[in-house]
């Protein structure tokens, strides 16, 4: 059973011992330190690393809005603010706290709010094994081949093309075109296989039919319904599609 560990943060000493009583009533916590204020509160968070904590609200010198604002929102674990005034509680919420136990507080309360908490944090670490595993599969799959070099086979003869010398892509059926100044040659892919290979830091697809390398492009121009005009610098003018126009502006880096 992984364990919870908790931080109890309250300078005043029945309520401090009011919490740490009833969590030690519980198997799946971990009790790892008691703070008395809230800079000692600071220290002890960022040294720990606590699971959670249950952080009083009115405390002298450093309250526990000041804790979360020094540790940083995204950086503070679970928080149960603890607080004598109801007053308190839409802020809590408002700071990333997943529930609060209003003093006086009874057995039961505690207990739902405890509950409550066990249930965030399966969320989060959950959430954050998915992250892992992410980064883990992006670290470790295979990457498509990206072609620098190509061989085609035309009218008994073999033509040996640098990827970079393409200045267009389009779709022809079972194969794609490739444009090289006044030059082109069919080549057998398809256009989501030729989109897959080719270097996406050179290469975007405009349209469905379509791929340009961004190096041969001169200006844009508005056309109709939200479409552009690609004009390359040979003179080659091609459509943008709506559809893929999000895209063109990430790779240049520019919206339009």
């Amino acid at each position: 059973m992984t364990k919870i560990r908790t931080m109890v943060v309250d300078d005043e000493p029945v309520a401090r011992e009011r919490i740490v009583g009833l969590l030690q009533q519980e198997q799946d916590i971990e009790l790892i330190g008691e703070c008395t204020d809230g800079q000692q509160a600071v220290s002890a968070i960022r040294q720990q690393h606590p699971d959670l904590v249950f952080l009083d609200v009115q405390m002298p010198a450093c309250d526990g809005f000041n804790v979360i604002q020094q540790i940083g929102a995204e950086q503070m674990p679970t928080v149960v603010f603890v607080t004598a005034y109801d007053d308190y509680a839409l802020k809590a919420f408002e700071v990333h706290a997943i529930d609060y136990l209003l003093k006086p507080f009874g057995r039961d309360r505690f207990q739902q709010t405890l509950q409550h908490a066990r249930e965030h944090l399966e969320r989060r670490r959950a959430g954050d094994l998915g992250r892992r595993l992410l980064a883990l599969v992006q670290d470790i799959k295979p990457q498509p081949q990206r072609l620098d070099r190509l061989v085609i086979k035309s009218g008994g003869r073999v033509f040996f093309l640098r990827t970079d010398e393409i200045d267009w892509v389009e779709a022809a059926g079972n194969y794609v075109r490739l444009h090289l100044g006044e030059t082109s040659h069919l080549f057998r892919e398809t256009m989501n296989g030729m989109e897959a290979r080719l270097d996406p830091r050179r290469f975007v697809r405009i349209h469905r039919s379509r791929i340009v390398n961004t190096d041969r492009i001169k200006e844009m121009q508005p056309w109709f319904n939200g479409e552009y005009v690609v004009v390359l610098r040979n003179g080659t003018r091609l459509t943008l599609s709506r559809g893929y126009r999000e895209k063109l502006q990430e790779r240049l880096g520019k919206s339009f």
